[in-house]
Formats: structure tokens, sequence, C-alpha cells
């Protein structure tokens, strides 16, 4: 094994072995039991921000989203990440390997790191490479960054690649750091977002400046957007190249790095300054010949002194988290908000329709009850038996008399019923419709059978003397009363009507015989319908309609989880205020 002598903390060198175990310093472990206590203060907002994601129903690419997504998961890491962050070609990668010690990150002339790459503490120099298919590469060394994690040749990033780590066996990252190196900016616009989303979720921000170009106008857009208004404030600037510069260039640039520095105020620990000066390739250079002095003039002894000091001192305070995580929550209430009156409006639309509704309904109820008797007792006229004898006894009796019944029972007799039920079965399905009652069904009209037709005897001839013999007879029958004294009889009704005319009688005597069946019993089907209609026309108030009961609770929950958030912000700040 070779041995390694690293200056890390300022001054103090620190010698370990590829493959050894490393003790950290006292205070500098992973988080303690202290920092999970204060962490727990935050899980029920982070419960909330999670909560709201589905309940308000954000956009799957929606900025806010992927944000509070973001920031919950990283609740549940305890290591606290540094993320190295700046332009193409500004030296962040060189920064980082002259940290670790060695040239584990891809560094070139040209932008190189297309991909988010997180350094982790291992026994041993090693890389790992998850792409979305599932698929994991592992395999010594770095060297397999080449293929996966720069830009091709229009440089771009690779779009299989879900995550690259590089296990690194360097004390610093044992005591529970890990480093994140980002791609560079202003080059394409899916390399800005990859960027942009993870910013939030590094607990320091090293944004690279160079001393050339300081702060330009692009870095300050992103300083303000990407950090400031996110509530990222743990930020310290490491300005590069200044080596490149000639003695009267670089205290001119000095100037300008004060003015920096004191224009962002940063929420570091106190004594801690946000600015230094780090000539990274120097220092790299320093650091791989082990060249103490070297390391020091180049700014890296300083710097590395400072990142133990912010580390050890922030670790276990959520401070750091909080104004991003308050930034996102104050975010997520305004959507809220304007959600809940969104709902609201929509609540009270609906509420009103619906009340609407119902007055139309009771107001129906009325007048489908009114139109119902006035059907039944246009019916009931219709039925009347002296009007039906008018209407139908003489065209029935002929139908009898020609043998055609059945043709006009179904041809002219049966539609006519059914025309008069008409109307009833109307009002019936307006009940239906507009009360959403079930009706009864529908009148069944019962039609009596063909009726009898009861001819007389035909008449027997009786000749001449017959009827000589009867007229003597009927003429004695009056002698003989008036010579007793009866009483004169009156004339009876002559028998001798013509056989045609008493067979006509027979067929219109049958014919008022079955409208007098049909009327009767017509009569009772039509009232017992009645009675059993206006009973099911009866306006109920139904419950609420299932949407309005949905934005009900939705509205519920809304407002409740908007007061949840509020309240646990105002906690956590008075929580962080007094501690």
């Amino acid at each position: 094994m070779r041995a390694v002598s690293t200056p890390l903390y300022g001054l103090m060198t620190i010698r370990y072995c590829r493959g050894s175990a490393f003790s950290p310093a006292p205070g500098v472990g992973p988080l303690s039991a202290i920092a999970m206590e204060n962490q727990e203060i935050f899980q029920d907002i982070i419960n909330h921000i999670r909560a709201a994601i589905g309940l308000l129903d954000f956009e799957q690419d929606s900025q806010l989203r992927k944000d509070a997504i973001a920031i919950c998961d990283h609740f549940d890491n305890p290591i606290f990440r540094i993320t190295v962050f700046g332009p193409f070609n500004y030296g962040k990668s060189t920064l980082l390997n002259a940290l670790l010690g060695e040239k584990a990150l891809p560094i070139d002339l040209i932008p190189t790191t297309g991909a988010a790459i997180y350094v982790r503490y291992g026994s041993e120099l090693q890389t790992k490479i998850l792409l979305k298919d599932g698929t994991e590469i592992s395999e010594p060394g770095t060297k397999v960054l080449k293929r996966y994690a720069i830009l091709d040749d229009d440089r771009r990033m690779r779009d299989d690649v879900a995550s690259v780590e590089i296990s690194c066996p360097h004390p610093f990252l044992q005591t529970g750091v890990e480093f994140m190196d980002l791609p560079g900016t202003n080059d394409r616009e899916a390399q800005n977002a990859l960027v942009r989303d993870k910013l939030l979720t590094a607990d320091l921000i090293i944004q690279v400046l160079d001393s050339r170009k300081l702060m330009t106008l692009g870095e300050r857009e992103n300083l303000r957007d990407w950090l400031l208004d996110r509530g990222i404030k743990t930020v310290i600037f490491a300005v590069n190249f200044m080596n490149l510069l000639e003695p009267e260039e670089q205290k001119e640039v000095s100037n300008r790095m004060r003015f920096v520095a004191e224009s962002f105020r940063a929420e570091l620990p106190a004594g801690i300054s946000n600015l230094y000066r780090i000539d990274a390739l120097p220092a790299l250079r320093a650091r791989l010949k082990g060249d103490m002095a070297g390391a020091q003039t180049s700014g890296l002894g300083t710097f590395e002194s400072a990142l133990q000091n912010i580390t050890s001192r922030q670790r276990e305070k959520t401070a750091v988290r909080f104004p991003r995580v308050e930034a996102i929550a104050r975010r997520v209430c305004e959507i809220g908000a304007a959600k809940k009156q969104a709902i609201a409006a929509e609540l009270e639309a609906a509420q009103e329709k619906q009340g609407a509704k119902l007055e139309l309904q009771q107001k129906a109820e009325k007048l489908i009850k009114q139109g119902l008797q006035s059907s039944s007792s246009d019916f009931q006229s219709w039925l009347y038996l002296p009007k039906l004898l008018d209407r139908y006894q003489s065209e029935l009796a002929k139908a009898l008399e020609l043998g055609q019944f059945s043709f006009w029972e179904g041809g002219q007799f049966k539609p006519a019923v059914l025309e008069q039920q008409r109307s009833i079965v109307e009002w019936l399905e307006k009940a239906r419709d507009i009360l959403a009652i079930a009706p009864p069904e529908a009148m069944e009209i019962s039609f009596p059978d063909p009726p009898p037709v009861s001819f007389p005897e035909p008449p027997k001839s009786p000749g001449v003397f017959g009827k000589v013999f009867r007229t003597m007879a009927e003429n004695a029958n009056v002698l003989i009363d008036e010579a007793t004294g009866k009483p004169k009889k009156k004339k009876s009704t002559p028998t001798n009507i013509p056989y045609p005319e008493q067979v006509a009688r027979a067929y219109a005597d049958a014919a008022r015989d079955y409208l007098t069946r049909f009327s009767s019993a017509a009569f009772s089907t039509l009232a017992a319908y009645q009675d059993e209609a206006e009973k099911t026309i009866v306006f109920q108030s139904s419950p609420e309609p299932p949407e309005i009961a949905a934005q009900q609770n939705q509205l519920y929950l809304l407002e409740s989880l908007l007061e949840n958030i509020e309240g646990e912000l105002a906690a956590i700040a008075s929580q962080m205020k007094s501690a």
C-alpha cells in the first residue's frame, strides 16, 4: 500500500493509506444523535410538503414539484453534501481533485463533466455507474468516467446515465461528507436544468469564479435565481486563475472580490469568510507532489480549513436546510392558496347550481302533479259512457255486423285509447327526468272480450187464413172487454218490428255492452293508476352530488394542510431563533 501525505485541514497533516481505515477527529464524525434529533423537528413539515405534492396535483415536469421532492428526499440523507458549481472551464473538477489529492475527476481543456458525480468515502478508489435501465457498472479507479460521465463530441450529456458515484479513501469523506461535481453551466439548457435541480440538495455550495471575468451577468442571475430565491444561502466563492494575472491586476481583482463578498450575505458560521482565492491547477500539482508550501501558496490550505470549520459547526444544525425548506414551503402555500381560492369558487358555483336545481325540482313537482291530474281528468271525460256510446256505438255495431270487430278494435279503438294515455305518460317521464324518481310501470288498460250478439228468432210466415184469424181474434177480444165492462187495454207495442231492424238493435245492444264493460274497467284502472302515480311524484332532497362532496373534502384537506405548514414554519423558526 502506498502512503500518501495530505494536508487536509490547514496546517494539519493527516497520513492515511489506501485500503486502511481512518479514524476521524473527535466531533467530526457522521451526524450525531443531536443532529438526528434536530432533523426530527423537520419531519412534520417534510411530510406536509410531500402531502402537498399529491394534493396539489402538480404536473410531472413542474419545477416546484421536482424541488419539493428533492428537498424532502434530501432530508432522508444525513450526509453533509458539498457541491462545486460554476460555468465550464472554471476549474471545478480541478479544484475537487486538489481537495481529494488525486486525479479522481476528469479534467481537460474542454468541457468534460456531463453528469452529476458524487464522491463518497470508500476504502478503495472505485467508480459505480447506474444506468436508467437498471444496469450497474462498477470498476476500480475512474477511467470508466470517460465512457459515461463526459460530454460527447457535440457537448451533450448521455441520456442513459441515472447516477455516477466515486468511492474515495479520503479521511474528510469518512467524516460524513460527500462532494458533488456538477456539469458546467452556460452551455446547454439540459445541463443548466440538471445543475439547478441538484443545487437544492447541497448543504454547502462552492461557486467557482474566474478572476479574469469576475462575476459575470449570467453568474449574478444564477446566484439570484438558482440560489437566493430558493433559500440557498450557504455559499462560498472560490476565485480561480489569480496566478495568471499581473500583480496590479491581482490587486484590482482583490478589491472587486471584497465587494462580491460584502454584497452577498452568506449564512455561514461566525468568523468564516465567504470568499477565497484558490489557484486550482497549482494546488493540484502541489498536492500530487506532496508540496505543502505550494499547497499553502495556492490558497488550498486556508480553503480546506474553512471547509472543516463549516462542516463541523453546521452539519449538526438544521439552519443550513431550513431556509430552502421554508422557501419551497412558502411557494407551496402560494400555489395551495390559489388552488384553494379556485376550488372555493368552483364549489360555490356548484352549490348555487345545485340549489337552483333543487328549487326547479320543487316547482316541477307541483306542475307535474297538476299536469297528471289534468291529463287523468281528460281521460276520465273521454271514458264517460254516454260520450263513448255517442262516439263509438254505431261504428262498433257496424263492425260487428260486418265481422270486422278485431280490425276495428286494433286499428281504431285501441290507438285512440293509447292516445288518451300519451299525455299521462309524458308527465311521468318528466317526473322521472326532473325529479329523478322511478314512476310506476305503464298503465295497462284491459279490453273486454268480443261482445256476443243475441239475435231474435226469425219470424214464421202464417199465411192468409192465419192473418185473418188473428185479426178476428183481436177484434173479438176487444168486443168482449167492452161487453164485460173491463177497462180498455192500452195498445201494446206492435210485435211486428221488421226483423232486419231487430237484428240491427241486437248489434247495437252488443256494442253498448262492450263499451259499458270497457268504460267501467278503464275508469277503475285509471283511478288506481293515478293514485299510485301521485304517490311516487314526491320530491326528495337528494344528498349532495359526489363532485360537490369531493370538492368540499379537497378544500378541507387543503385548508388543513396549509394551516399545518404555516404552523410548522412558525414553530421551527421560533425554535431555531431561540437555539
